[in-house]
């Protein structure tokens, strides 16, 4: 499946995602108010066309879109 056209903003969305972080957290970290985030979120979700924050953190490990940090 081709990669999904996800903006600059909503990789780095997704890495924080990854990361485990809420949305509040996510919000905080980019500058962004945390119904911004929710949008991002959304978005993220529909293009990676998965139902939750876990099943799109997955799929961005599995398929190289994002990276764990330790």
């Amino acid at each position: 499946q081709a990669a999904p056209s996800l903006t600059p903003r909503e990789l780095e969305v997704l890495q924080h995602i990854v990361s485990g972080q809420s949305n509040k957290e996510i919000g905080g970290a980019l500058g962004l108010t945390e119904n911004t985030v929710k949008n991002h979120v959304k978005m993220i979700l529909e293009k990676l066309n998965v139902q939750d924050r876990t099943q799109a953190a997955t799929q961005a490990l599995q398929s190289g879109l994002a990276k764990l940090n330790f």
